[in-house]
């Protein structure tokens, strides 16, 4: 009882000082906002709406329920989870963050998980997609393509190390299933499917429909909560709390031997991923302690993509906390990799031309090349595409409600 009114003393004073913050500071959060609705609506919402869309009808035609019983003799072995979970990993590393969290909870929501295994899934099957890491990150802030193959590579090692942790998660909870010796059987994968598409009696119209209202829904969300936290982020700057924790942060740093001078942009990838990276490629520390604390960065998403997972889990009975305790071990461990696979992967490759890995790298160039330009298509033309996509949102709910 006492602990639940410090809450909400807590809750009320934070929303009654950042409140007053937004009215000393309007000039500045207003700011805050544009830059957090200027990455919305030309990055966030033109490269996931996609995703949403052809997720959304490939679980309404069963694709999804054949693609698990496909690869359930992969998935369940080795992070205890159904074979749809190879699914919603493969669209939550293509798509980016919340991508993972909205599709796990979609299966929960038809009873295609337990809550114990959408809660294994939901920790690994959220990070950021190949183009944020090469095409904003790598080259966009770093002006480097060959630092993006060191990120990826410890974003995503650091994700299935997650994914392989998380497996004892919920042991004791969860009943034994009796182990069977059965493979991978196509015929018995077409009769899910089709089973799961009959019982989606929805016509093509009215599934498409569904799943453009359902995706353009969830991605306002997302908006809000981006530019919440971009106003936010600035808030705390501007009353120095941000500058109060780099304190302790610095020290911290220090134990660890990286440069103190880390710790803002630090504090501020806590919040926001995006401008976290930014002011961490701008600080004077060396590169390898930038490229260590951005794939800490990437890995714990910042609390606007958690807040973003815990709106989207709270329509369900998954908890929140594992997904938050795995964010964690996600940073730690892409930052290990980060220092282990910064030597073989960029300084030697940097400092001998004629190394055999040299082809590589230039492959990796030309990838990360066509990362930027696609970055920069987005920004150009992403507003165009997220003005289109919510006319036809005011178009389609206005015809379902008129239709009510």
């Amino acid at each position: 009882m006492i602990l639940s009114r410090v809450k909400t003393l807590f809750l009320a004073a934070f929303v009654t000082l950042m409140a007053i913050a937004l009215i000393s500071f309007p000039q500045e959060s207003f700011e805050a906002s544009i830059r957090g609705l200027d990455m919305w609506w030309k990055v966030v919402f033109p490269s996931l709406l996609p995703f949403f869309i052809v997720s959304e009808m490939l679980i309404g035609f069963g694709v999804v329920s054949f693609i698990g019983v496909i690869l359930e003799p992969i998935m369940r072995p080795l992070f205890r989870v159904p074979g749809i979970g190879g699914f919603v990993w493969a669209m939550g590393m293509a798509s980016g963050f919340p991508a993972g969290a909205k599709l796990t909870a979609r299966m929960r929501q038809e009873e295609q998980l337990t809550a114990i295994e959408a809660e294994r899934l939901v920790s690994f099957t959220n990070s950021s997609n190949p183009l944020f890491i090469f095409g904003a990150v790598a080259v966009g802030f770093f002006h480097d393509p060959k630092i993006g193959l060191v990120l990826a590579l410890a974003h995503y090692l650091g994700n299935i190390c997650v994914g392989l942790i998380m497996r004892f998660h919920g042991a004791s909870e969860q009943p034994k299933k009796t182990k069977g010796n059965k493979g991978i059987s196509i015929i018995e994968a077409f009769r899910v499917l089709h089973r799961t598409r009959v019982k989606d009696n929805r016509p093509i119209g009215k599934l498409l429909g569904d799943a453009v209202l359902s995706s353009i829904k969830t991605l306002l969300m997302i908006g809000g909560f981006i530019i919440l936290f971009s106003v936010l982020n600035q808030i705390l700057s501007l009353v120095n709390i941000t500058q109060f924790f780099s304190i302790f942060i610095s020290l911290f740093l220090q134990l660890l031997h990286l440069s103190p001078e880390l710790s803002v942009p630090f504090i501020s990838g806590l919040f926001e991923i995006t401008l976290g990276s930014d002011l961490t490629s701008d600080t004077e520390a060396s590169l390898l302690h930038k490229v260590i604390i951005t794939s800490f960065i990437l890995g714990f998403c910042g609390f606007s993509v958690q807040a973003q997972v815990a709106s989207i889990l709270s329509e369900t009975d998954i908890r929140f906390h594992p997904f938050f305790i795995a964010r964690i071990f996600h940073g730690f461990l892409a930052s290990i990799f980060s220092f282990l696979l910064w030597k073989p992967l960029y300084e030697n490759a940097t400092e001998s031309s004629d190394s055999p890995v040299v082809p590589v790298f230039n492959m990796v160039q030309s990838t990360s090349n066509d990362m930027a330009q696609l970055w920069n298509v987005l920004n150009e033309l992403g507003p165009i595409f997220t003005i289109l996509s919510l006319f036809l949102y005011v178009i389609l709910l206005s015809r379902r409600l008129f239709e009510k």
